[in-house]
């Protein structure tokens, strides 16, 4: 606990932290919240307030905090070999040990991972590998990657680029050459007339409609997230991923499943490649894979991928300092035996995906609700003006945003997504909690209704 107020530790904070994804002139108006210490899936701040964390900080306590074995971990291989790299011929037993066991928890195609420090490079790393393996077929011209529009693969160039989120390209030149976006499979911003069903094999269409566009000898690959997250936990319809991997198929392209947000269980399974049955040739990984307590991120390769590069690339010259870092990658290792010992994965899919959907349904009644969506512990709730038509409020953001510093007062984290209420709790969630959760978010729902009525919003 600092011995610092409240007040000074946000003077500081406004003096020299610029936040990322932070409107710095709007947030020194403000004020931080000062985050002081957290245990299961609370958070307490510098004034004692108790907050449910319905975010897993962002998308990755998955164990929620406090875990002292995890810091114990750590502790004892910075005694050991608190770093060394992975050039110059060299490895350490924690990255081999997490290498193992990420081949055994991923589909079966995946034996080998090129470690990284978070997923935005973990995605940085996909493009520069999809690159040089159709260099090494003998296919350079196949180097456009195809993402979607408000698709979410971090903030790095590369990586930005890939991702389909306007407001970052309007703010460095990007996308970089040679990276394509089509249309999200978002039924209930885009899906018209049509049923769900039949939304989903039109979206996922467009991806061949994109290839033979630009010229199936061009195009190196498709990437996506299961669910797409900070685009607002929009979960395709149930054709759209069997579509998708149809099109790679028939086309001869790789796909790659973004599972930075949706892997180590998030869905209920160990990935989510695995929930909508895609067979992906790359996945990027991050987040969950050490539960947030320290920074590390890979991309998993099957094995028709890392047995061109091993065979006939010679030096991949690409990689970072902290790849494989000896305490992340211990904490990693500890974190997937936890993973399994407790049987989380298992607890999601057969307890907690069930009770949460069930409860989430329940602001499905709410006025400001369109529609409440679930998959896993992913929930979104879409805010409209007039139930039940698919209609957006007119200054799209500004009724999620009152919504969200709501929630907060009302003591629970959930993030807006232009006017989308989002959340992904700790997987170690009871369902007791998940019920004050809800109950939160609803209270939250009834102020923001009342605030719009006196404002007249629509």
């Amino acid at each position: 606990m600092s011995p610092l107020t409240t007040a000074a530790l946000q003077r500081l904070d406004s003096a020299h932290y610029l936040h990322p994804f932070t409107d710095t002139r709007q947030l020194a108006a403000k004020g931080t919240r000062v985050i002081t210490k957290a245990d299961g899936v609370w958070l307490t701040d510098s004034d004692g307030n108790r907050i449910l964390d319905g975010m897993a900080g962002l998308w990755c306590v998955a164990l929620g905090y406090g875990r002292r074995e995890l810091a114990e971990v750590a502790y004892r291989q910075m005694l050991d070999l608190p770093y060394y790299n992975s050039f110059f011929q060299c490895t350490h037993p924690p990255a081999i040990e997490l290498a193992q066991r990420l081949t055994e928890v991923s589909p079966p195609q995946f034996n080998h991972v090129f470690f990284t420090g978070s997923g935005s490079e973990a995605n940085d790393t996909m493009l520069r590998l999809v690159r040089r393996y159709w260099q090494l077929r003998g296919e350079p011209e196949r180097n456009v990657i195809i993402g979607r529009w408000n698709g979410y693969h971090g903030s790095t160039v590369a990586a930005a680029s890939i991702g389909g989120m306007t407001a970052m390209h309007e703010q460095g030149g990007l996308p970089i050459p040679g990276i394509s976006h089509i249309g999200q499979p978002y039924w209930f911003e885009r899906g018209g007339d049509l049923t769900p069903a039949e939304f989903g094999l039109r979206a996922a269409r467009e991806l061949a409609d994109r290839i033979e566009e630009i010229g199936p000898r061009r195009v190196a690959a498709f990437v996506g997230e299961p669910v797409q997250g900070a685009g607002g936990v929009v979960i395709p319809p149930e054709t759209y991923w069997p579509e998708i991997q149809r099109i790679c198929d028939h086309y001869g392209i790789l796909l790659v499943s973004d599972e930075v947000i949706c892997g180590f269980g998030r869905t209920g399974r160990w990935f989510g490649c695995e929930h909508v049955g895609t067979r992906p040739d790359l996945m990027p990984i991050a987040k969950a894979m050490s539960s947030g307590y320290l920074p590390i991120g890979g991309l998993m390769v099957a094995d028709r991928v890392a047995e061109v590069l091993i065979d006939r690339g010679g030096e991949f010259a690409h990689g970072f300092t902290y790849s494989g870092h000896p305490a992340a990658c211990a904490v990693s290792v500890a974190c997937i035996d936890i993973l399994r010992r407790e049987k989380v994965v298992e607890r999601v899919r057969d307890e907690l995906a069930g009770h949460f959907a069930a409860r989430w349904q329940t602001l499905a009644g709410h006025p400001l609700v369109g529609e409440a969506r679930t998959l896993g512990l992913l929930g979104a709730l879409e805010l409209v003006p007039a139930k039940p038509a698919r209609r957006f409020f007119g200054n799209r953001g500004e009724v999620g945003t009152v919504c969200r510093d709501l929630c907060v007062e009302n003591g629970v984290i959930s993030r807006a997504v232009r006017d989308t209420m989002i959340a992904a709790p700790p997987l170690v969630i009871t369902p007791a909690e998940i019920d004050e959760l809800v109950a939160r978010v609803g209270r939250a729902l009834d102020q923001t209704a009342a605030r719009i009525a006196r404002e007249g919003w629509s």
